[in-house]
């Protein structure tokens, strides 16, 4: 087996196949071919072992051991036991086999491994007389199952354990959500951080946690195969392993790494001290302790420690780093936290340098004022995120000049120079209607309503009064979905409207929310005690379907209330519910709001009582608009006034049926009044 060429098949997470094909190449394999999911190649037995120990970027190495017809179950079973398994599997290995993929007749992937595990067990007990045992979590054997269409290709995992698994973590001592070891390595190899370190460049990390791309980045410079201290491989199950031949490879990368320069060039600090002493255990265990330079400090104060390693001589360097999202580490309050804090530490490097970012969205490039040279679309587990890579040159970071509602001058960072344009006409707008909504005693107030095509926000200002004086957060609406080829700079620009608001009215960035009228869903409530006019309203900001107090519908809650003197009021839908205090204000004898969601008729109830509206002569019905519609409609109970307000998504069909049964409760004489989908307000007498 030494000597003879075998088909190999190495696996990596997806997104970075160009970058494990070009890292293959460098360890002087052959025959290498870009895949989806990985790398093929071609080689002997050393080189299936040099990828096993020397790849950073592979998850997994395969051998190919077959490929077997597959159109049923019965077929596969039949390939499968023709493979020699008596010529592979040890006669002491435990044994496990996994599939993936799928065909017409293949559709489940825990069957098609069981079929293939009997497969190979029955050859076994025919040729050897007995069946290997099966051991699912740490098998000495472990074959993986491709189905494709027809075929099937048989692999088997010679690298046994995902490669991300280094040896140098101790299991259950990390922090919350480490990065995988292999993705950060992907990631330094993909922004050239091997070729920087040739050059006696440096490294920093200031979001470090573990120390996981501080230690791949100390393992790179120092030539340390990153294989060097796991003890379970895959092959070790395997009869054509070649013990000599991996104990002398090992050896010589054992000597390699004893050889190696030990300079500092790696800089890594984490504002949390116990991930800080996690990333010291790890470096110590890694064999890296003179490389990486670890500090406890945030990391908007990364300029004060690498001003000292930068008098050792070196001005070239790269940062790269793995930032807290918010969703799995804190909130997204946390995530423009930590952009903000990142992008001071960009700032603070000299000119020239590489920097090379793990986000979940592309806030960070309104944070950066930057656009990525190059980006990769990974997984960091089971979240999508992107590798963004930029080079810090002089005078490329893109800013708005922004002077606040206050008079204070701000220097905004963005990613989109047409944001310079929104920034001028919303603080014109903002401070006129800022103005008008003090005069009226309105302590919210929509500021900005889609007046550039190229901006479509509905923007609302929110300050609190009562329980929530002093409160004060804005809501930015994304009103109309982006096109398709347009969804990257539509987001862009989405970020840097976040900042821009918050500039103009001198709140923090974290009280400006980003929605989506087109994608909203479930949320943690945003609570917030508010005025309009003589009226007080509990809202939530972040409400679905609406606040509870929609902005939009200002002049349709003003109309209802000089109807409604003396009547009794129906508010259907609950898509206008603040109307119903409108009409009690007024003087409705009655009235009734009828909402399909439990969550938000709750509120209703709270908001009539607030304005001491409470008791049966101001009912909330939780229920769905037209079995109300059909019974009120039965027992013949009219009102005068009728406010239609179906939810957003409800159909123009829909709404037709609806109106035709709310026409019907209406009292002659009445009133109809329809509120559109377009947020206009049709009126229609009985």
């Amino acid at each position: 087996m030494a000597k003879t060429s075998i088909e190999l098949f190495a696996r990596c997470a997806g997104g970075f196949e160009d970058v494990l094909a070009e890292e293959l190449r460098g360890l002087g394999l052959r025959r290498v071919r870009a895949q989806v999911g990985g790398v093929s190649f071609e080689g002997r037995l050393a080189d299936a072992y040099r990828a096993c120990l020397w790849s950073r970027v592979a998850t997994r190495v395969q051998l190919v051991l077959g490929r077997v017809p597959c159109a049923d179950a019965d077929e596969l079973y039949a390939g499968v036991r023709d493979i020699a398994w008596e010529a592979h599997v040890r006669p002491d290995a435990t044994i496990s086999i996994r599939a993936h993929g799928t065909n017409a007749n293949l559709r489940n992937t825990a069957f098609s491994a069981l079929k293939a595990k009997d497969a190979l067990c029955d050859r076994l007990r025919d040729v050897r007389g007995e069946r290997p045992d099966v051991d699912a979590q740490n098998p000495d054997f472990e074959v993986d199952l491709a189905v494709h269409e027809r075929k099937a290709t048989v692999y088997l995992n010679l690298s046994g354990p995902s490669l991300h698994r280094r040896g140098y973590r101790e299991e259950g001592v990390q922090t919350a959500a480490p990065l995988k070891e292999t993705l950060a390595a992907g990631m330094l190899m993909a922004a050239g951080w091997p070729e920087v370190a040739k050059r006696g460049g440096i490294l920093v990390d200031p979001m470090c946690g573990s120390g996981t791309i501080a230690v791949e980045a100390a393992l790179m410079a120092a030539d340390v195969a990153p294989g060097i201290l796991r003890e379970r491989w895959g092959f070790q199950g395997w009869l054509g392993h070649d013990v000599g031949l991996w104990r002398h490879l090992h050896e010589a990368a054992v000597q390699r790494r004893d050889e190696s320069p030990r300079e500092m060039c790696v800089l890594a600090g984490e504002i949390d001290p116990d991930a800080v002493a996690i990333a010291r255990e790890n470096v110590e265990r890694a064999g890296v302790r003179g490389i990486v330079q670890l500090f406890c400090d945030d990391a908007e104060r990364l300029g004060r420690h690498l001003r000292g390693v930068l008098k050792r001589g070196s001005r070239e360097g790269m940062l790269a780093t793995n930032p807290p999202y918010g969703e799995r580490l804190g909130t997204q309050d946390d995530l423009v936290k930590s952009n903000g804090a990142l992008a001071t530490a960009v700032e603070a490097l000299p000119e020239g340098w590489d920097v090379a970012i793990i986000a979940p969205e592309i806030g960070i490039d309104s944070a950066l004022g930057r656009i990525p040279e190059r980006r990769i679309d990974c997984h960091n587990g089971p979240l999508e995120v992107s590798v963004r890579m930029y080079r810090k040159l002089e005078g490329d970071r893109l800013t708005c000049e922004v002077v606040s509602l206050a008079g204070v001058q701000h220097i905004v960072p963005i990613a989109d120079e047409r944001s310079r344009q929104f920034a001028a006409r919303f603080r014109k707008v903002a401070r006129d209607q800022r103005r008008a909504a003090e005069r009226a005693g309105h302590s919210c107030v929509r500021l900005y309503e889609a007046d550039l095509p190229d901006y479509p926000f509905a923007i609302d200002l929110w300050r609190g009064v009562g329980w929530s004086a002093g409160q004060v957060h804005v809501t930015v609406e994304e009103t109309r979905r982006p096109r398709k080829g347009q969804i990257e700079s539509a987001a862009r620009r989405r970020y840097d409207v976040r900042a821009l608001v918050a500039a103009v009215l001198d709140i923090p960035v974290v009280n400006v929310h980003l929605m989506a009228s087109y994608a909203r869903g479930p949320h943690e409530p945003l609570t917030l005690e508010v005025a309009e006019g003589i009226h007080g309203f509990e809202v939530d900001l972040l409400g679905y379907p609406d606040t509870g107090l929609p902005m939009a519908q200002r002049q349709v809650r003003e109309e209802v209330a000089q109807r409604c003197a003396g009547t009794r009021f129906a508010n259907v839908g609950g898509g206008a519910s603040a109307a119903s205090v409108y009409a009690a204000r007024a003087g409705a004898l009655r009235t009734v709001t009828v909402e399909p969601f439990e969550d938000r008729a709750e509120l209703i109830m709270r908001n009539l009582s607030l304005n001491m509206y409470g008791g049966m002569r101001h009912r909330v019905v939780c229920e769905d608009a037209r079995p109300w519609l059909e019974r009120t409609k039965r027992e013949s109970t009219r009102f005068n006034v009728v406010l239609l307000a179906p939810p957003a998504w409800v159909g123009e069909e829909e709404r037709e049926k609806l109106a035709r049964l709310a026409r019907g409760i209406v009292a002659p004489g009445g009133t109809l009044l329809v509120l559109n989908a377009d947020g206009t307000l049709e009126s229609r007498m009985s």
